[in-house]
Formats: C-alpha cells, structure tokens, sequence
C-alpha cells in the first residue's frame, strides 16, 4: 500500500535525463588521445587498435542498452 498524497500532489518520478550515448563516447576521446601519442612515441599502434576497439565496444554496449524509448524508460 502506498502512502497517501496531499492533495493536488502528483507522486514523484524517478529523475530522467543522463549523458547519452554521444556523451559517453566522447569520455573515451582522452584514451584515443593517450593511445596516439604512445603509438607515435615509437611503442606501435597496437595501443591505438587496443583503444580503437575499446570505443567501438563502448558505442555498441551503449546502444545496446537504450533498448527504450526516448525518455529513458525501459519498453
């Protein structure tokens, strides 16, 4: 049983919003950053695959879980 509302009150809702995927995405731009610079320091590009393939599952991982409609609510 829920509790009572005063009345003319709506029951509050969970706070919608967050990052978004794009902004999820660029938190990953520092490592591609890093990994450029540590392959042009002559370690080789295996770093830069490494954080090539780090965001690519990221983005994947991130629209895989949006699932939703647009406000954030699962279907």
């Amino acid at each position: 049983m829920e509790p009572a509302q005063p009345p003319g009150r709506e029951p509050e809702q969970a706070p919608r919003g967050g990052h978004g995927k794009w902004m999820m995405i660029a938190c990953c731009v520092p490592m591609l950053v890093i990994a450029v610079t540590i392959a042009l320091s002559g370690a080789g590009w295996g770093f830069f695959f490494v954080a090539v393939m780090c965001t690519a599952m990221m983005a994947m991982m991130m629209g895989a879980m949006s699932g939703g409609d647009q406000d954030g609510h699962g279907r």
